[in-house]
């Protein structure tokens, strides 16, 4: 009966906790799943729809949003830029960011903290950077007591350990710019287009059949984007 014990306490607690996690976890996922599921089926819904200067939107269900962006080569020629942009973005946010946050991580001064908080702070995201983390300093010290040079420790334990982290900066960096709006309109002009800022306008035209559609070629280009690097990563982990 003692033998027997734990693990009918452990059945009868499980099922609890689950139930309780569903309940506390249950309304507020279904909230913010109806929030933004909902506008975007009916922004999707709209992308199909017809446009004509009289009667702005017309109900319909037609591919002529899609085609038109793909067959012009000035909406291809912003996507383009878009993408490029944003990859040389976080290209550049890597080079810049990855040894800043080796030095920040190993560094012993009393303003490290200080330090983070100057980093994460403008993005609000200090627990989400701090929580990818480092490692243990004593893979390190294992590769160099082995033989291994600063470079062959860089190559072969300390980048393969970091890449989660920088997979974690490199899609939120990507996301952030491809999606832009405000710095594309502020720094490049009104001559310097990118998806965002194309969206927008659109929609003050009252194109919105044609604002969605780009919208959702803009979504789908990000997503796919992300989620190919993703897999990339995570079969590369898995060998």
């Amino acid at each position: 009966m003692a033998a027997t014990a734990p693990a009918q306490f452990h059945s009868d607690e499980r099922p609890t906790s689950l139930l309780s996690a569903t309940t506390l976890v249950g309304p507020a996922t279904v909230f913010v799943a109806a929030g933004l599921l909902v506008p975007l089926a009916i922004l999707f819904r709209y992308s199909f729809n017809s446009f004509e200067p009289r009667r702005m939107m017309v109900e319909t269900f037609t591919l002529d949003n899609y085609v038109k962006f793909f067959a012009d080569p000035y909406y291809t020629g912003v996507l383009w830029t878009t993408l490029r942009v944003a990859a040389l973005c976080t290209v550049t946010c890597v080079i810049m960011g990855l040894p800043l946050a080796y030095v920040l991580a190993r560094t012993q001064s009393r303003f490290k903290n200080v330090l983070i908080m100057l980093v994460v702070l403008p993005l609000f995201v200090g627990n989400a950077v701090r929580a990818a983390g480092w490692i243990n300093r004593n893979v390190e010290e294992a590769a160099f007591s082995l033989g291994a040079g600063p470079m062959t420790m860089f190559r072969r334990v300390l980048l393969p350990l970091s890449l989660p982290g920088i997979l974690a900066g490199t899609i939120l960096t990507f996301i952030l710019g491809m999606n832009a709006y405000a710095t594309p309109v502020l720094l490049g002009g009104p001559k310097f287009k990118m998806m965002g800022p194309l969206v927008y306008g659109q929609f003050q035209l009252n194109n919105w059949p044609f604002g969605a559609s780009v919208a959702f070629v803009l979504m789908a280009a990000t997503l796919g984007l992300t989620a190919t690097a993703n897999i990339l990563v995570q079969r590369r982990f898995r060998r």
